[in-house]
């Protein structure tokens, strides 16, 4: 009975020694459990904060878009006003040479409604290049959605 009962405490320590190392085993991984959550709460977080910030940043580009459209369509209108004065002036540059007369002054507008056509076209043409890179910015904005869209599926 002593050696059955010898056997049974060992047996009994044996298991105690299991079951206190499964515990410590099970509470390591509810820790790690617990740290992988914090961890993947955290980078939720921060997805959602770049992702946030990424909108704000597509209205800007929209916003500045849409100026650049305004603008273009603004001085694509001066633009076609300043040709017509230009035509105009070239005209009138004509009816004086018929005339012979008030040659120089015509000369003169004609060459000035010809600077500020070469004007507005070089401002015109910065504008348009100005809205073509916000358009390929945008577009830039809406792949790196789409990116952000595959890493959260991931």
């Amino acid at each position: 009975l002593k050696e059955e009962n010898a056997i049974l405490r060992s047996k009994i320590n044996k298991l105690q020694i299991l079951s206190e190392t499964q515990a410590d085993k099970m509470r390591k991984l509810e820790k790690k459990l617990e740290e992988n959550k914090i961890k993947e709460e955290k980078e939720a977080q921060d997805l959602e904060a770049m992702v946030q910030h990424v909108e704000q940043n597509l209205q800007l580009m929209t916003k500045r878009a849409a100026k650049a459209e305004n603008s273009a369509a603004k001085l694509r209108q001066e633009n076609a006003q300043l040709q017509a004065e230009l035509r105009n002036s070239r005209l009138e540059n004509e009816a004086l040479r018929a005339g012979q007369a008030g040659l120089a002054v015509a000369k003169q507008n004609a060459e000035v409604a010809l600077q500020h056509l070469l004007q507005v076209t070089t401002s015109s043409r910065a504008s348009i290049r100005q809205l073509l890179s916000g358009a390929e910015s945008l577009q830039l904005v809406a792949d790196l959605l789409k990116s952000i869209d595959r890493i959260a599926e991931v």
